[in-house]
């Protein structure tokens, strides 16, 4: 009877793990204030800034199937949004850009200001409407 329960137990702990998780997929979190100054980003994610606008920096990895379907996604959004662009970065062959930017999860998405400044971060599959709601009051013509 006991080994009953221990079944029980850890089908109810794991559906309730897998419930939060699948509620913090593509959530939008805004970005943490940091300390005064400019941000230091590392240089293949300052190179990839757009001059004026947002940019939408997806962190992904070789082997991410979600990743994918977040490339699509910013892709369509970035194709018919003025002022929004967006960069793939893999960060398989280069982890320490993943560290310097706090990234514990692929996909996530930065939006990042052209001075480097991050807007908001999403960590999953980004939902498409939020996001582009998200991102109105940063574009100029929004």
């Amino acid at each position: 009877m006991t080994g009953v329960w221990v079944l029980l137990g850890v089908l109810v702990l794991g559906g309730a793990a897998g419930a939060l998780l699948q509620a913090r997929n593509g959530r939008i979190r805004a970005a943490k204030s940091t300390k005064p100054g400019a941000p230091t980003l590392p240089g293949r994610v300052s190179a990839a800034l757009a001059p004026e606008g947002v940019t939408l920096i997806q962190i992904s990895t070789t082997f991410c199937a979600p990743c994918r379907h977040t490339r699509a996604i910013l892709s369509a959004l970035a194709d018919k949004t003025d002022g929004l662009t967006h960069v793939d970065l893999d960060v398989t062959e280069t982890p320490e850009v993943a560290q310097a930017l706090s990234i514990l999860r692929t996909p996530t998405t930065l939006a990042l200001t052209p001075d480097g400044r991050e807007v908001f971060r999403v960590g999953g599959v980004p939902r498409g409407q939020e996001l582009l709601e998200a991102l109105k009051p940063h574009l100029a013509n929004a």
